[in-house]
């Protein structure tokens, strides 16, 4: 286990340390560990990034990265699951993806943990609609939930099972209810 600095750090001395697991973020000039994912968090990242992957990059219109650390407007934070627009996603000079993403994703999904903080993770969440994000989801597996954050609008609360999940237009194609999405944690 990674020790982790008790006092603050700037961005750039975070960014040297190295990574813990689980991953730690760095939030207003604090590091804030995530937490272990669990059982229904790891299931319900595992199938996203999948759905997402399996409509969206055969046609290379974006692709889905999970546990992807983003680094942009002073925070450096790892969204569950981040979806970058194919044309936007950083490669070098070789055309591969490169390790560091020095931007934000365009669409950020967020699984809530039992011991996390909703108010944390609601803030990355705002923060990356604050630079350009085009839609973030917090998804609730132990309320079956999800509250879907479009940029500069009223959040949504989305709970019965026939409701089909917004999504970013980069993936309109992509239709979900939130009764497909949680029985993903059915076997």
């Amino acid at each position: 286990m990674v020790q982790l600095p008790t006092k603050p750090l700037t961005l750039e001395e975070f960014l040297k340390l190295p990574e813990t697991k689980p991953a730690s973020e760095y939030i207003n000039g604090h590091i804030i560990q995530k937490p272990m994912p669990q059982g229904k968090h790891s299931r319900l990242r595992c199938q996203l990034f999948s759905t997402i992957n399996a409509l969206a990059e055969t046609q290379k219109i974006a692709l889905a990265f999970p546990e992807l650390r983003c680094t942009f407007g002073g925070r450096s934070i790892v969204p569950d699951v981040a979806v970058f627009a194919w044309e936007r996603i950083p490669v070098d000079a070789n055309g591969d993806v490169t390790n560091v993403f020095e931007t934000y994703p365009d669409w950020t999904i967020e699984i809530l943990s039992p011991e996390q903080s909703q108010t944390k993770v609601t803030g990355n969440i705002l923060h990356c609609l604050k630079y350009g994000t085009s839609l973030g989801w917090l998804i609730d597996p132990d309320e079956k939930s999800v509250i879907v954050y479009p940029p500069k609008q009223q959040p949504e609360l989305l709970q019965a099972e026939q409701e089909i999940l917004p999504v970013p237009d980069l993936v309109s194609n992509l239709q979900l209810t939130v009764g497909q999405l949680f029985a993903w944690l059915k076997l």
